[in-house]
């Protein structure tokens, strides 16, 4: 992995399309050992979880929208959803230097499974349960995500979980040095920190596919 850290410093002090066909070779070298770990933790966690097929990100940025113009990402990265319609969730890795992290959880819910993740919190503390539980704060910190200023329509703005009914996203997130990126067994150590997240996706799962009583949908 240290040619895509070696790789990646060079690039974004290089963003341009004249150096990156130049430098070409490092790319493509760089760009396979990136592949061999992301599938390395893919088969890894497979073991244990369910899995869609594993998708890998492009390193060309869509420029087309964007008022950054430079043409390409400075980071490898992969994600990995869970195996749909029995499981719900997903899992990302990002490779960079200085910046190395996994992130967990549901990045975009649609309109519906949003306001069920909201009335489930509504009626119990179990999700804020499992956010407190000792491996879970100290593996992830607290949840991240996008959310509303305020209370959502039609929920208690001063309910005593409102920061979670705030919530947009719900995303566990956790660092990696570039020293334990290195290591022979990084991705051991990624798969076993995404293995870390399961009581949180497991419950999240179960509300989705649940209605208020419990009954499967």
């Amino acid at each position: 992995m240290q040619n895509v850290l070696d790789y990646i410093k060079k690039l974004q002090q290089n963003n341009n399309r004249e150096w990156f066909v130049n430098n070409k070779k490092s790319f493509e070298e760089a760009k396979e050992s990136a592949n061999q770990l992301f599938n390395a933790v893919y088969n890894e966690l497979n073991l244990s979880d369910s899995l869609e097929p594993l998708k890998i990100y492009r390193i060309y940025r869509d420029v087309r929208f964007s008022a950054d113009k430079t043409p390409y990402k400075t980071h490898f990265s992969m994600y990995m959803g869970r195996l749909k319609p029995d499981y719900r969730g997903g899992y990302y890795l990002h490779i960079e230097p200085g910046n190395s992290f996994l992130g967990v959880g549901f990045f975009d819910p649609n309109k519906e499974d949003l306001l069920r993740i909201r009335k489930e919190i509504e009626l119990d503390n179990e999700l804020e349960d499992i956010l407190n539980a000792k491996e879970i704060k100290n593996t992830f910190g607290h949840l991240v995500g996008d959310e509303v200023k305020t209370a959502p329509k039609g929920f208690d703005k001063n309910h005593e979980r409102i920061a979670l009914l705030k919530k947009k996203q719900f995303l566990l997130i956790h660092k990696f040095t570039d020293n334990e990126v290195l290591k022979p067994d990084f991705f051991k150590e990624a798969a076993k920190v995404f293995k870390k997240s399961r009581p949180f996706v497991d419950y999240m799962t179960d509300v989705l596919l649940t209605n208020l009583n419990g009954e499967e949908m």
